[in-house]
């Protein structure tokens, strides 16, 4: 009796509804995934939905954009509850997974990205702290002595998302250690911004709760040194330190950050020797047991934050900063509004500020260290392209809002700073444009470097370590 023939088909029964010829998942369902691996997606998102806002706060029912985001949600949990408007259940909870993204982001450019490299990082971390200084500088120039010196902050964020989108709209034109270089700018005018949130933006202290705070970061810090590994013991403590913090007075998603940073950037099992693991595997029948181990390999064999930041990337800039510009970027543009608010030195303040003081603090300080020899400009990267990425760090949009709405809540400048904010953005982002055009004009992307496009994701995450770089497991 002959042998039945072997299949020739991958799928052992049917492909998933994905990979099928169905008619939406030919027309909807493949080309909407192939969206969200688009660079600029997530920073197209945020757009309109920013956009969305504003049509709904000065449309005809305008006056539900307010009622709506300022709708009180209590959570009862028995012991204690939580009582907060849906807005600040976004900023303080929903964008605490944010931060813990950038935690993450900058837990890894630290292990193995461009900040484990001091020479290679003097240069971008020079033009963040320039791009923070001045813009702040200036702002309080306008503002200094006023009820809106507390918006000091706003002007010294740097939009991740908007930022890295607008330069993936010219491809290769842009050499891959720029891009790197903005990237890593950003992820360092971040963690300036996350500094000044927990020191300068926290009302009053309650002592007692944040050494609770205090208490949970130890505990994980020592799950960390007995090398406990499971998911859910650090979500079940991250929880308690949001918490924590919440009811301490310190922002809330400064959680998200401390515990994105206490994650490892190291993998559990050393890549090599798994590759060499995997390769003897599969070469021999599996079966349960095997599958398993395989999983397990495969899964540990990477850094837990890459793996992490990975999942929760998508989710990230697909729903939460979305949510967060529907929730905080609807405000009254009406010709009189308008008028007030650039009558105001708070406006004037925050688009001078994120025009002209990131572009002098990006460019100036870039500039200097090169020409003192502390640092060295990006790799096939003109002077021109560097003046376009400066001013594309002047597009702030999502802390800078966050900022507004923590200096100004509840006050009547509120509005009139997330105006300035919005301008400020959309000019720094067409200027940009503008400039990357002219200084790429010609050019093919040759410079483009396959080994930089490791380091940095296109949509903003910093990639792992090359297999076979030695496990720390301190990392």
């Amino acid at each position: 009796m002959s042998e039945p023939a072997p299949k020739t088909d991958l799928w052992e029964t049917r492909p998933t509804f994905l990979h099928s010829d169905k008619a939406i998942a030919r027309y909807i369902g493949r080309p909407a995934a192939q969206f969200l691996k688009i660079e600029p997606a997530g920073g197209l998102v945020l757009l309109l939905c920013a956009v969305a806002a504003l049509v709904w706060a000065n449309s005809a029912a305008g006056s539900t954009y307010g009622e709506f985001w300022h709708t009180e949600i209590t959570v009862d949990l028995h012991v204690t509850s939580v009582s907060m408007s849906l807005q600040h259940w976004v900023n303080d909870g929903l964008m605490a997974l944010f931060f813990f993204v950038v935690g993450l982001e900058i837990k890894s450019e630290i292990v193995s990205g461009e900040l484990a490299n001091p020479k290679a990082a003097v240069t971008p971390i020079a033009a963040a702290l320039g791009g923070m200084i001045v813009p702040a500088a200036l702002f309080f120039a306008f503002n200094g002595g006023t009820p809106g010196a507390d918006g000091w902050g706003i002007p010294m964020a740097t939009d991740i998302a908007f930022a890295l989108g607008v330069v993936a709209l010219f491809g290769k034109r842009i050499p891959s250690p720029a891009r790197i270089f903005l990237l890593t700018l950003a992820i360092v005018d971040d963690l300036g911004a996350i500094l000044v949130i927990a020191v300068f933006y926290t009302a009053s202290l309650s002592s007692a709760w944040l050494a609770v705070g205090v208490a949970i970061v130890a505990v994980v810090v020592l799950m960390r040194l007995l090398r406990v590994w499971s998911p859910t013991v650090y979500v079940i403590l991250g929880v308690a330190l949001w918490f924590a913090l919440l009811q301490s007075g310190v922002h809330a998603t400064i959680a998200g950050v401390v515990m994105g940073l206490l994650f490892s950037a190291r993998p559990l099992f050393n890549p090599e020797a798994t590759r060499s693991r995997l390769s003897q595997k599969v070469l021999t029948p599996l079966d349960s047991e095997d599958t398993r181990k395989i999983e397990l390999l495969g899964r540990e064999s990477q850094p837990p934050s890459e793996r992490i930041q990975r999942r929760l990337h998508p989710f990230s800039t697909f729903f939460v900063l979305p949510v967060f510009a529907l929730a905080n970027a609807g405000v009254p543009v009406t010709g009189d509004a308008l008028r007030e608010a650039f009558s105001h030195n708070v406006t004037i303040g925050i688009v001078v500020g994120l025009l002209v003081g990131k572009f002098v603090g990006v460019m100036g300080t870039s500039w200097l260290v090169v020409k003192l020899g502390w640092g060295s400009r990006p790799n096939n990267t003109s002077w021109g392209v560097m003046a376009g990425l400066a001013i594309a760090a002047g597009i702030g949009f999502t802390v800078a809002l966050f900022v507004t709405e923590l200096a100004f809540s509840g006050s009547e400048l509120l509005d009139q700073a997330k105006i300035g904010v919005l301008a400020a953005s959309a000019i720094a982002a067409l200027l940009a444009v503008l400039f990357l055009a002219i200084a790429t004009r010609g050019s093919k992307g040759a410079a483009a470097s396959s080994d930089s496009e490791a380091t940095a994701g296109g949509d903003g995450s910093v990639k792992s370590p090359a297999l076979g770089d030695p496990v720390d497991p301190r990392g």
